[in-house]
């Protein structure tokens, strides 16, 4: 067996643990390998092993990827997990099928008329700053619960962005600070799933099922508190 296989098992093992310690169904957490600086030769071995969902970062460096990948038949779903320069929606918009970092609503008008070009409706989430952490995109979403300025204008962005005709709101995604351990993560991964049940109730006609937190150091405890997907690369690739 190769590296990425056994690091692949160890992870859907790990993965599936965290669910039903969580009294969830294994498969209620969707694996989101991100593939970012791999070859696509490391795609194919992870895809014949079952692995059908791809995260990327970069538009250039997956379009490298993707286009040979359907060329050679293969039915991935692939996930725009990085940062989006306005410039790129409109490549974002014809080569993925989900895109987890809408941060802005201006970046959302952008996507929503070049998916609407496409002739398609794209799935987002919506990247949320829970953190606080400077330099780090997304929604600022910090202070939601005790600053009433930050949460109007937090709903004010939403619901503009959910008025986007081409574009339909599946959830939120954030990102949780570098920490030693674990479970230091993990109020992280709390506040955003209370944001989401918050906006649920704002805006109940949107669909906010799907909560992307969780990466290789810390994707446990953000499944245990409510994660539908994780977004892991070095766990099986490195």
């Amino acid at each position: 067996m190769s590296a990425i296989a056994e690091n692949y098992a160890r992870v859907c093992e790990h993965l599936a643990a965290a669910a039903r310690l969580a009294g969830r169904e294994p498969e209620s957490a969707r694996l989101v390998a991100v593939s970012k600086g791999r070859p696509l030769s490391a795609i194919r071995e992870l895809y014949e092993l079952g692995q059908r969902d791809f995260g990327e970062n970069r538009v250039e460096e997956a379009s490298d990827k993707i286009s040979p990948a359907r060329r050679d038949g293969l039915e991935i779903t692939w996930h725009m997990i990085g940062h989006i320069q306005s410039r790129k929606a409109r490549a974002v918009a014809a080569e993925f099928a989900w895109v987890h970092s809408v941060d802005s609503a201006s970046l959302a008008e952008r996507l929503s008329r070049t998916a609407g070009e496409a002739g398609r409706t794209l799935p987002i989430l919506l990247e949320c700053n829970i953190s606080g952490e400077e330099g780090k995109y997304g929604l600022a979403a910090n202070q939601f619960e005790t600053d009433p300025a930050q949460w109007e204008a937090l709903c004010a962005a939403v619901e503009t962005i959910l008025a986007r005709p081409h574009l339909q709101v599946r959830g939120l995604m954030t990102m949780a600070p570098v920490v030693p351990e674990p479970e230091l993560a993990r109020p992280v991964f709390k506040q955003l799933r209370k944001l989401r049940d918050r906006l649920a109730e704002r805006f109940p006609a949107a669909d906010w099922r799907e909560l992307s937190m969780g990466m290789t150091d810390d994707f446990e405890p953000a499944v245990e508190e409510g994660a539908t997907m994780v977004r892991i690369g070095r766990a099986i690739f490195d």
